[in-house]
Order: structure tokens, then C-alpha cells, then sequence
């Protein structure tokens, strides 16, 4: 699902468009098709397409088993849900209303997506699932299955390394590298995002939260939080901006090592880390002068490791994570030679 999302709005996925470039091989038909039913894809993504925590991995053919037994108010519900906010509600009553619907297909329309399609969610949605199972299952057969066998074993490296990491430095610091677009308090045990609307929701054993590599999810992040789905947190997949992630040039590497040289540079780079930072801000929490704060922050400046921006009378200061992490790849060539 997330791979139709990229090819519906590549702009927003430059690390992908080896995938765009080679599903311009699609039938035109299937061209069409991906097209028509963006609806359901280009900007959310129905819930009930995520997987479950309480059951193994299943094929292709089991998931889609799985979406077919959906009953007709569960694909009406989730379908509309990108194109109306219903909230997370469990009501199909606002799809009787000639506003909802008017607005459903309008939006579709907008999307470029095909409004009779779209249509379906109100009017018949057990036709619109018959018509996207078919839909899907044609795509599965011309494009993704070859795809599926490449990145399956990549995606389970993955998530056995998120494991380790989590056992090592703790979920939030985990969270804390996905995306800048989550706000995370660790002191308070708290993460989130800024959503069409906003709740509370509570990780229980009851009701774990799920965490999901993607291939195809990269610069983003896609939370869910409304029942009866699972609370699931899909993150890019830590490989995907790796392979295209340049080595650090020997002079380049020098000046980074040569930057986090200073107990005082250090000192200041992981409040940077934290959250973007003025000098102003900064200088006391250091313990040095803003003059002499500025020279330190000039080094990590010169050598990529953060960077600055205006907000009227202030300049703050905020961390390129990419040279961090390109960092310790580049130790490791350098040291062992691999």
C-alpha cells in the first residue's frame, strides 16, 4: 500500500524513484488503476491494512483472504477515512448525509482519483472491496510480488536490529531518531504526532503498540490510533537511507573527529540533539560565555555536524543526525579497513 503511495506522489519520496522509474513498465491499464483508486492511498491510509500483533506474518494471499471477509460498515468507515474525518468513530451514519458524499467525491477529484470509485464507500462497499481486492491482486502479480522476496529478508534484519536497540538505549531514544515529526517526552513516557484530530491513547498489554519497518514509508512516519486496529507506529526502514548515504571523505571525517574533539562542543551538540537551540539559550547551560559558545558552534557548523536558521532576532542551532550516523560507518572503514 505504501509503494502505491510513492507512485501517486513521488515528489514526496526521492529515495524511491528507482521503484517509480520502474513501474513506468505497468500495463496501461494498471497505470489507470493506480490512479483511479488513489484515493485510498495518496494521502492516508486505511487502517485495516496494517498487520497484527497477534498473529504471524501471513502471505499475500492470506491478507488479502483477510480483507475480503471485511464487513461492508468496516470498508465504508476506512475508505472515507481519507477523504473525511470522521474521527475515528464507529458510525457510518454522516455517510447518509448529501454533504459527506458530495465532499467524498470531490475530493477523490481533486485527488485525480476516479470520484464513481470513490463513490462505492456510500453507495455499495462491498462492491468497492471486490473491486480493489481485484485491483490489488493485479498489481501483487505484475510488480510487487518480485519486490516482496528482495525485501523481506531486509525488512526482518531490520526489525531484529530495532530490537537491539531498544534493549540497549531505551524505547524513546529509539522514537526519538524516526522523524522529527514525532514529539517525544521520555521523562513523562509519551510520544506523538500531529494528526487531522487528537486523543490520548494508552500502550497496554491489551493493547500493544506495533512497530513496522517500511521500504516505502521514507521521509514519514504513519501512526494509528483508533480501534479496533491496532496502536502501530510504521518508521522507515534505517537501510533505505543508508544505501544512498555517501562514505565520508578522509578530510571530511578528520574536521567531524576534529568537532567532537571538545568536552565543550559535546556538551552542546546533545542539547542540540534534544531540540533546536539559540546561543543565547545555550551559553548557560554550557557554562561559557555567548562569544565564546559561538566559536565551538562555528566548528560543528564548518564540519556538517548541525546547522542554523533564523526565527526573527534568534538563531537556533539544530543537528544533522544524517552526518552522526554516516559517522560511525565511516570510524568503522577507517579503523578496520572493511
Amino acid at each position: 500500500m505504501l509503494s502505491l503511495h510513492v507512485l501517486v506522489e513521488p515528489k514526496h519520496h526521492p529515495l524511491q524513484h528507482p521503484w517509480v522509474r520502474e513501474m513506468r513498465g505497468l500495463t496501461p491499464a494498471l497505470k489507470r488503476a493506480v490512479v483511479d483508486f488513489s484515493f485510498a492511498y495518496r494521502h492516508l491510509i486505511p487502517d485495516h491494512f496494517g498487520p497484527s500483533p497477534d498473529s504471524e506474518l501471513r502471505s499475500f494471499e492470506d491478507e488479502l483472504a483477510a480483507f475480503s471477509e471485511l464487513d461492508p460498515e468496516t470498508i465504508a468507515l476506512d475508505f472515507s477515512r481519507p477523504l473525511w474525518d470522521h474521527t475515528g468513530r464507529r458510525d457510518t451514519a454522516h455517510l447518509r448525509s448529501p454533504e459527506v458524499q458530495n465532499h467524498i467525491t470531490r475530493a477523490a477529484r481533486r485527488m485525480g482519483a476516479d470520484p464513481d470509485l470513490a463513490s462505492l464507500i456510500f453507495e455499495d462497499p462491498a462492491e468497492l472491496a471486490e473491486r480493489f481486492a481485484n485491483f490489488i491482486r493485479s498489481y501483487w502479480d505484475a510488480a510487487f510480488a518480485g519486490e516482496w522476496e528482495r525485501l523481506e529478508p531486509l525488512l526482518a534484519q531490520t526489525i531484529s536490529e530495532t530490537g537491539r536497540r531498544i534493549a540497549a538505549g531505551g524505547f524513546y531514544a529509539f522514537v526519538r531518531t524516526l522523524s522529527l515529526k514525532l514529539r517525544v517526552d521520555a521523562e513523562r513516557e509519551e510520544f506523538g504526532i500531529d494528526l487531522p484530530h487528537f486523543h490520548r491513547v494508552e500502550v497496554t498489554l491489551d493493547r500493544p503498540l506495533l512497530l513496522v519497518p517500511s521500504v516505502y514509508v521514507w521521509p514519514h512516519v504513519h501512526v494509528n490510533c483508533d480501534e479496533p486496529w491496532p496502536l502501530s507506529l510504521i518508521y522507515p526502514a534505517p537501510f533505505v537511507a543508508e544505501a544512498s548515504r555517501p562514505e565520508l571523505p578522509s578530510a571530511e571525517l578528520v574536521g567531524v573527529l576534529r568537532a567532537l574533539s571538545d568536552h565543550t562542543r559535546l556538551r552542546a551538540l546533545k542539547l542540540i540533539a534534544d531540540q533546536p537551540r539559540s546561543t543565547q539559550e545555550l551559553a548557560p547551560l554550557v557554562g561559557i560565555s555567548e562569544a565564546g559558545l559561538s566559536k565551538h558552534l562555528w566548528q560543528l557548523a564548518d564540519a556538517g555536524i548541525v546547522r542554523s536558521r533564523r526565527e526573527g532576532y534568534y538563531v537556533l542551532y539544530s543537528l544533522m543526525p544524517g552526518r552522526i550516523d554516516a559517522l560511525s560507518d565511516a570510524v568503522r572503514h577507517f579503523v578496520k579497513g572493511e
